[in-house]
């Protein structure tokens, strides 16, 4: 099994439960994956909305992977945005932030360089 498919399946498995809670039970997406830092409201549906597309584009992806790459991509732009804006200012003024998923974007951010087809996107 190649890497980008071994991302592929993780996005599913991460992205998919993250979708499903936040955007069906958002109380539970607030208090277990958000870690309490955020009140339950429609923003986490939306960003529910937002991993349930990944998940979904990642299915796809499992028979298309070359062709679904971009979701790799827009991965690495928004986790290391959000790693630079949130997290990083954060630990820098000794405040709270989602140290779980800081950590888990700091990996994805690690691993997603050498998993996206960046050969494959110059021809």
């Amino acid at each position: 099994m190649t890497a980008i498919k071994i991302v592929y399946i993780a996005n599913i498995i991460v992205a998919g439960y993250i979708g499903i809670t936040s955007m069906f039970f958002p109380k539970i997406a607030s208090n277990n994956i958000f870690q309490n830092a955020y009140q339950t409201s429609d923003i986490i549906k939306l960003v529910g909305c937002l991993w349930m597309a990944i998940a979904i584009i990642s299915v796809i992806g499992l028979w298309r992977p070359m062709t679904f790459s971009p979701v790799l991509l827009l991965q690495l732009i928004y986790k290391a945005s959000w790693l630079g804006v949130v997290a990083i200012p954060a630990i820098k003024n000794h405040q709270s932030y989602l140290s779980g998923m800081a950590v888990f974007f700091l990996i994805w951010v690690l691993i997603l360089p050498f998993v996206i087809p960046w050969a494959a996107w110059a021809k």
